[in-house]
């Protein structure tokens, strides 16, 4: 049932460039949020859920300006990773320094994320582009390309004022370091072999028109958003989030008269909530189905408003996740966020509910009307207000959310 439908990476870009995850101050007057969702105006026909059919990249037979990826490139990383990032760049380029944000990624995403090194000596800047890439060529031929690319951008400010002439002297002694056969590196760096690979690379880069360094290409697209860690993270995470998004609507196989008791295991405790399938049935159905399929298993709460909410439901913890599908609001007036404890669907605008959810820490009556209550706490809200506070802001480095262990619905 499970298919890999992901937002269109264009929209990620947006958000992540433009318009990050709505943050909401804590005050009644606010409303949880998730950002908005590009989706095409609905037919007066259109079913309360409809699934979403996105697809991230050009199929492979779509013309691409860029070479695809082969055996002649240098690329670390499982083959088969969710996320390949090509980059254009020059190791003399101190602003163009991404492998701190590299090594994390590849840390922290084993086998999700691959990293592509294309050389693009931008002479007319960097005195030394050449001769750097032509040390990482150099080092390439006794199999330690990555050894001398991490040490070129490690040790950048020992080198960039250098001459070029004191420069090879350097990488030279460098060499030793990585444990490489001096003679030969002298060799193969000064060789017209290796001259000629960085000078092609360059000829290629400028014949496309690569328009600045550093450039990415992900999975085969320009991306053109910010290239911190944050921004790589939620994009892979999205990106890795399709492999679990449901190519259909749940079917309803709840029973609006039964009881659904919903316990949440967090590393801080228990919350027990009692779910509302008479007055939401659909959104009661979809938090049901989700649980059973283990959606909800190891996620984060991202975003804990002490005094107003806590969110979760999101497994990439971006803030701008959903479950492959949306359906309709179930607003029932009888229904208020008049105390604590109130359990409501997180959406992006009218009939957007997916997977995320939030439950308010006091009233908030300005939510009213605007999102489906279907549930409450009967037990834990003092591990509701244990949860670490988060606030998702662009370029704000944030603690590690409180994790979500999973989510066991009893049926009554």
């Amino acid at each position: 049932m499970q298919k890999s439908f992901v937002y269109l990476l264009s929209i990620t870009l947006f958000f992540l460039s433009s318009c990050a995850p709505t943050i909401v101050p804590v005050t009644p007057s606010a409303a949880p949020t998730t950002p908005t969702i590009i989706i095409p105006t609905p037919p007066p026909t259109q079913p309360a859920c409809t699934s979403i059919n996105l697809e991230p990249t050009p199929g492979p037979d779509v013309p691409s300006l860029f070479p695809s990826v082969s055996a002649a490139d240098y690329s670390r990383g499982a083959e088969d990773s969710a996320v390949t990032i090509v980059i254009y760049n020059d190791f003399q380029c101190t602003n163009c320094n991404y492998l701190p944000m590299s090594q994390r990624l590849l840390e922290e995403h084993t086998g999700d994320v691959r990293f592509v090194y294309r050389y693009y000596p931008y002479i007319a800047f960097f005195d030394k582009g050449e001769l750097a890439a032509q040390a990482a060529e150099a080092a390439s031929r006794q199999d330690k390309f990555w050894e001398m690319h991490d040490l070129l951008f490690e040790q950048q400010a020992e080198w960039v004022d250098l001459s070029a002439d004191s420069f090879e002297g350097w990488v030279t002694a460098r060499a030793t370091e990585l444990e490489l056969d001096q003679s030969r590196f002298t060799t193969d760096f000064n060789s017209a072999e290796t001259i000629e690979r960085v000078q092609s690379d360059a000829e290629e880069g400028a014949r496309i028109g690569i328009p600045n360094l550093p450039f990415f290409l992900l999975n085969g697209q320009i991306y053109r958003g910010p290239s911190d860690y944050e921004a790589f993270n939620q994009v892979i995470n999205l990106i890795k989030l399709g492999e679990r998004q449901f190519a259909n609507c749940p079917s309803m196989d709840i029973d609006p008269d039964k009881q659904y008791i919903a316990t949440l295991e967090t590393e801080k405790g228990e919350i027990v909530l009692q779910l509302y399938p008479d007055k939401a049935p659909m959104a009661v159905n979809s938090f049901v189905f989700l649980a059973r399929q283990g959606w909800y298993d190891g996620i984060t709460f991202h975003r804990v408003l002490p005094g107003f909410v806590a969110q979760t439901g999101d497994p990439s913890a971006t803030g701008q996740g959903n479950p492959g599908y949306l359906f309709d609001n179930e607003i029932d007036p009888a229904l208020k966020f008049n105390q604590a404890g109130i359990l409501g669907m997180a959406n992006s605008g009218p009939d957007t509910n997916g997977s995320q959810f939030f439950i308010t820490y006091a009233p908030a009556p300005s939510l009213d009307g605007g999102y489906t209550i279907f549930g409450k706490v009967l037990s834990g809200m003092e591990v509701l207000e244990a949860l670490t506070p988060r606030d998702p802001q662009p370029g704000v480095h944030l603690p590690p959310g409180d994790q979500l262990i999973k989510v066991t619905i009893e049926e009554k």
